[in-house]
């Protein structure tokens, strides 16, 4: 493709994109096909001649748009938005056309340069502490784009085990292996927690314990000191504590004010990872959820979430560059340059050597909407968060399970686990809405999160109205089944009865004959795709399920798993 070409099939694809976003409502949320769908309609080899660029994107219509979920869909309300708009997609397209790899400042003077000073910007607009600026005098802190979440965590949690390694090495000596010290260490988050804290602890080598929150699914200081101290008596060493600002679950906020002075007086590492909330802290009037954020070493959010920056940009600060790069530093002659000491080589501050121009698509976005235009964005959001809230407050059929402060609504229906899953399958297989679960308190809950860019209130009117009709064609079908299964039960025990009886007569004429050992089997209740959502729901259910060995009448919990999985 020349330039020419480039020029005519660059303007097709602007086109498909505006027409594929703004008649996305046109498309189900989900699509309707099954793993391993896209191996029957692609070939096995890979062409050998060149193929006409129409004939190309001809098969992205009828065979990539098919098996896409569509996260810029109105009716998507799962996890947390994408990031999207076209000044980002300007922004990585003009990155993609540099093509530069800017591991270092000589690698890419701009790219290490702008990235420097956008987020000074975002740290400022989100009112980080001072310390957390690269721009101010005296800072040894500063700001660095990355992947993701994960990354950020697993850098902030490599960097606190090599200071937790050098500590101890003063303390017990030259002759202690690090692999001995590493049995030493200890981090900690909350339950409610992203796996990538666990995840990042595997990697790490170090022992990662799970403290329980509070009914409001957050994490506590007294919870803390007493871990930490329990640690401390069997000789352990905590050195690492992630704590989140807007769980996934239910947008629960850890008490920094509480966690911060603990981890000042035992000295771990503090993270905070605000991925989701973070963002809506540009807006003054969030900025109170992040109280005890200047206890803080290191601290993440994700624009490439809630403010219009397409993935990947999850944006980090340290309150000390110098402690994050001495576990990150290698330094190969062929990467040195003349101007290493003056300059900031951003390869030291994760695990890519290689690293894109992401600070484009960030810079043109603030500059494009304006803080008051973001901050416009995330108030929208949050509005229509409390709209729907509203919508499940007015049924008595339903509960809202968490404080709504953002732009996330945690409901269920008051009832059974099995009943909400059922309700979420029915909803997500129609394919007019995507919703996600979560475990708050123990309880199986329907995340519905605001995420497309431009949601109105007939949107939230249209998924409250859908959630409604279906929450009531499911409660009529478990109500058929039960009246149809009550029947099943009868005849079934009056077989029972009369084999029963059968067997006495059977017992009596063999007297050496064993009684006979009647074993029980167990329902299994699933989750709304086991393939999909977490297993330890799974398991709680199993557990439960083992309690009561008393032989009885299908229950209702039990009427619904045989209908909606037999």
């Amino acid at each position: 493709m020349d330039g020419v070409e480039f020029r005519k099939h660059g303007r097709d694809m602007v086109d498909y994109i505006v027409d594929y976003l703004d008649n996305i409502d046109s498309r189900r949320v989900t699509p309707n096909t099954e793993p391993g769908y896209l191996q029957n309609l692609i070939p096995s080899e890979p062409p050998n001649e060149p193929e006409e660029w129409d004939t190309i994107m001809d098969d992205v219509e009828k065979k990539i748009m098919i098996g896409m979920t569509h996260w810029q869909h109105p009716r998507f309300h799962a996890y947390f938005p994408a990031g999207n708009s076209y000044p980002s997609i300007l922004g990585d397209m003009l990155g993609d056309a540099i093509g530069c790899v800017g591991f270092s400042w000589a690698a890419a003077p701009a790219c290490t340069e702008l990235e420097t000073i956008v987020l000074d910007w975002l740290g400022k607009m989100i009112n980080l502490p001072d310390d957390f600026l690269s721009c101010k005098k005296g800072s040894k802190g500063g700001g660095v784009i990355q992947s993701s979440a994960s990354e950020c965590v697993l850098d902030c949690l490599l960097a606190a085990r090599t200071q937790a390694i050098r500590t101890l090495k003063v303390k017990y000596g030259d002759e202690f292996e690090e692999a001995a010290l590493l049995s030493k260490l200890m981090a900690y988050c909350s339950k409610e927690a992203h796996s990538c804290v666990e995840k990042a602890a595997m990697i790490g080598f170090v022992k990662l314990r799970i403290l329980e929150p509070d009914q409001n699914c957050s994490l506590r200081g007294h919870i803390l000191r007493q871990a930490m101290e329990e640690d401390i008596q069997n000789g352990l060493h905590p050195f690492f504590v992630s704590t989140t600002l807007g769980t996934t679950g239910c947008c629960a906020f850890d008490n920094l004010q509480e966690i911060g002075p603990v981890c000042q007086e035992y000295g771990p590492w503090l993270h905070v990872d605000a991925s989701y909330a973070g963002n809506a802290f540009i807006c003054p009037e969030n900025q109170y959820l992040m109280k005890g954020v200047e206890y803080a070493m290191s601290f993440n959010t994700n624009p490439n979430k809630w403010m219009l920056v397409n993935f990947d940009c999850s944006t980090m600060w340290v309150r000390d560059r110098f402690k994050l790069t001495q576990a990150l530093v290698v330094d190969p002659l062929y990467l040195q340059h003349s101007y290493s000491e003056t300059a900031i080589d951003y390869r030291h501050w994760g695990i890519p050597l290689s690293r894109r121009f992401r600070s484009l698509k960030l810079w043109f976005v603030i500059r494009s909407y304006g803080v008051s235009g973001l901050q416009d964005y995330i108030r929208e959001h949050c509005r229509l968060a409390k709209v729907f809230e509203e919508y499940v407050l007015s049924d008595r059929r339903f509960e809202v399970c968490n404080t709504v402060k953002l732009g996330l609504v945690c409901f269920r229906l008051r009832g059974s686990d099995e009943l909400n899953q059922k309700l979420l399958s029915t909803i997500n297989a129609s394919g007019r809405l995507h919703m996600v679960p979560a475990s708050v308190n123990d309880k199986y809950v329907i995340r519905f999160c605001v995420c497309a860019q431009n949601a109105t209130d007939d949107d939230i009117e249209y998924a409250w109205k859908t959630v409604g009709k279906m929450a009531t064609d499911v409660i009529e079908k478990m109500q058929l089944m039960g009246e149809e299964r009550e029947q099943e039960t009868k005849v079934f025990d009056e077989e029972d009865l009369e084999k029963e009886r059968q067997d006495m007569v059977q017992r009596l004429e063999a007297k050496n004959r064993k009684t006979l050992q009647f074993k029980r089997s167990f329902f299994v209740r699933m989750v709304s795709d086991p393939k999909i959502y977490n297993p330890k729901i799974v398991k709680l259910k199993q557990d439960m399920s083992l309690v009561d060995e008393t032989p009885s009448s299908p229950t209702i919990s039990q009427l619904e798993y045989n209908y909606y999985y037999e």
